[in-house]
């Protein structure tokens, strides 16, 4: 069975969260990104499957070496769904403060 894999799965591993960092300054082989972590090459291997499963990286071929390339629109789900939380809390927040203040205001 294979597992479905979305930008909050990739973004939930500090280690991916390296590499997506890392790749948005410049396309980079594996090498060169596993060489940044203290984890082995094959580790880094997995963390970049992922990453191109949930469709936050590209593999482009150049002759023998594979370059990972970010491609951060998938991102946008995560935004997206944060500023969907940011304004659903900040009603809820509001009604609490403005309920609180009614309660204070009753007691003086």
């Amino acid at each position: 069975m294979k597992i479905k894999r979305d930008a909050f799965h990739a973004i939930a591993d500090p280690t991916r969260r390296g590499i997506i960092e890392m790749l948005t300054q410049q396309p980079l082989h594996l090498n060169a990104i596993a060489e940044n972590f203290d984890v082995s090459r094959q580790a880094v291997s997995l963390h970049v499957k992922v990453l191109q499963e949930c469709g936050l990286i590209v593999i482009k071929k150049q002759g023998r070496e594979r370059y990972c390339e970010a491609q951060l629109d998938k991102l946008n789900e995560v935004s997206d769904w944060v500023a969907q939380q940011k304004q659903f809390w900040t009603v809820k927040f509001n009604a609490l403060d403005t309920y609180l203040n009614k309660i204070q205001t009753n007691e003086k």
